[in-house]
């Protein structure tokens, strides 16, 4: 086992969770990112640092997922893919590619809003990871963005287009400014990231696939190209496979910093912070053109990534990281949750206490969560940990169920259901992947009505073990189960209140105190 950081160092990955496809920016002696949030609801996570190390989670850019109709059900992996943030003419600005809809704007005076509504820079099929370009030498603006086959049936290229400096719409059809088909080897290319550097124009652009690739860099004096390549990260002989696709920022010091994710299965796509400097790429090129010169991104360590490093030159900065545990103050639940479709008035309840007070939404599909708007989720961490919660099942309703899950093309829960005969049952269900409802995992049993403490444990490769405490202490339940991610999201912990179909309010389920702690 390795040494911990010290006040001196920092480990990586500096966010172990799934924060996909993260982007960042500067602002004074501030740092924000922002990442995919896909089809959860608030979406564009907006977090801060003064360090590039400890990060937390200060709000969200975008409320509601539009069309409203088409988002009232769980689309997991569609919605806001591949985020850039920016910030110009005092302004931040976030710019995303819905792979079924186009491209994406929206603004604000501060990070913490009020954010403009969504506008539709580019309609389109398949028109994924934009990112924007004020250059403030000539007043030009850009526009670069990728391609998903799945909706365009292309891929592995990038359009370049002029912007109106306004932010608001293009000024041409575009043109593919980097074939990468047209490069040995190369495959998959996309999350472009565009800068001005020493009278270049850069692209920073993963290619290879999440899990297998490598992080590109391109350089053109035209926009429009053309434009040479390196590979300035790849993994080389360390544990970090296709360590790429994320941004490069500058500290005030003049010190530059790359950050980026690694796709890690169920947890998702957690965060590195490497170090990064400019100078000769040694012997990660991979340039079509021989004899281009120096003056190439070096990033992490001769262009593999670190474990852990020097920190930034930055002042010293307490320990952070992005908010878990939840007393629900209010009624209130805090912003870390997300829920997998936008929310309809009336699932939590307000009050004057402490506890989520969950609404047992009636609905036909109480069979299957995966298909379910009203399930507040957060993100699993990427280290062995313990969840808990206490859970109260305030419904009458035959069949209301409530409990704690943990969700992804497989998923398992934990949880209280009101039997026939009006007794609490405590119950354990999962779904297969290739399920269409769930089933048991343990045996039903009976529960006391003053409610339960439900457990998961997640161990090594989130594999997760359910225990419950009915007031003699924790029993285990069922098989250990195996959390699966979604096609490009990470498994999710949820809370979940349902009632089978039927006339009139089936009542409520209270959670309180929940907790993540390490393992």
């Amino acid at each position: 086992m390795s040494a911990p950081p010290t006040d001196l160092t920092y480990r990586n990955p500096v966010l172990d969770a799934d924060w996909s496809d993260p982007d960042v920016t500067r602002v004074g002696d501030d740092f924000y990112l922002t990442a995919s949030s896909f089809g959860r609801v608030p979406g564009l996570p907006l977090l801060h640092s003064r360090d590039l190390v400890n990060w937390t989670l200060v709000g969200h850019a975008l409320q509601r997922l539009e069309p409203e109709s088409e988002f009232g059900v769980p689309r997991h992996d569609c919605g806001v893919w591949a985020p850039s943030l920016r910030h110009h003419d005092d302004r931040f600005w976030i710019f995303w590619g819905d792979p079924d809809q186009g491209i994406f704007q929206v603004n604000a005076p501060e990070i913490r809003g009020p954010w403009t509504r969504p506008h539709l820079v580019k309609a389109g099929k398949g028109l994924i990871d934009p990112c924007p370009l004020w250059d403030e030498e000539t007043g030009e603006a850009y526009l670069v963005h990728a391609w998903a086959r799945s909706r365009s049936g292309v891929k592995n290229r990038l359009t370049g287009h002029r912007m109106h400096p306004h932010g608001t719409e293009l000024l041409d059809e575009g043109k593919v400014i980097v074939d990468a088909d047209r490069i040995p080897g190369w495959f998959t290319l996309e999350g472009p990231k565009l800068y001005r550097h020493d009278g270049w124009f850069w692209i920073l652009a993963p290619a290879g696939g999440v899990e297998t690739g490598w992080q590109g860099a391109f350089r053109s004096r035209d926009f429009f190209g053309p434009y040479e390549e390196k590979v300035v990260l790849e993994q080389r002989d360390t544990d970090v496979n296709g360590p790429h696709q994320g941004g490069w920022v500058r500290t005030p010091s003049g010190e530059d910093w790359f950050l980026h994710f690694q796709q890690r299965g169920a947890y998702g796509r957690v965060v590195h912070l490497q170090p990064m400097r400019w100078g000769p790429a040694g012997n990660t090129s991979r340039s079509s053109e021989s004899g281009s010169g120096g003056g190439w991104p070096v990033i992490g360590d001769d262009g593999a990534p670190v474990a852990e490093h020097r920190r930034p030159d930055l002042p010293a900065q307490p320990a952070a990281a992005p908010a878990t545990d939840d007393d629900f103050p209010g009624g209130r639940h805090g912003r870390q949750w997300q829920w997998t479709a936008n929310p309809r008035d009336g699932w939590a309840t307000q009050h004057s206490a402490d506890g989520l007070r969950l609404t047992c939404v009636r609905t036909a599909g109480a069979h299957d969560l995966r298909t379910l708007p009203n399930v507040l989720t957060q993100r699993l961490p990427g280290t062995p940990c313990t969840v808990e919660v206490d859970l109260r099942l305030d419904s009458p309703e035959p069949g209301a169920r409530a409990g704690l899950a943990v969700l992804g093309d497989a998923y398992a829960w934990i949880g209280l259901q009101r039997g026939t005969d009006g007794t609490a049952h405590l119950v354990h269900r999962f779904a297969e992947t290739v399920a269409e409802s769930e089933r048991d995992a343990g045996h039903p049993r009976l529960a006391p009505e003053g409610g339960v403490r439900l457990r998961i444990e997640a161990g090594a490769g989130a594999r997760c073990r359910f225990s419950y405490d009915t007031g003699d202490g924790f029993r285990p339940s069922g098989q250990t189960f195996a959390a699966t991610p979604w096609r490009w999201v990470g498994a999710l912990l949820g809370l979940a209140a349902l009632a089978p179909t039927g006339q009139g309010h089936a009542g409520t389920a209270t959670f309180t105190r929940f907790r993540i702690s390490p393992a």
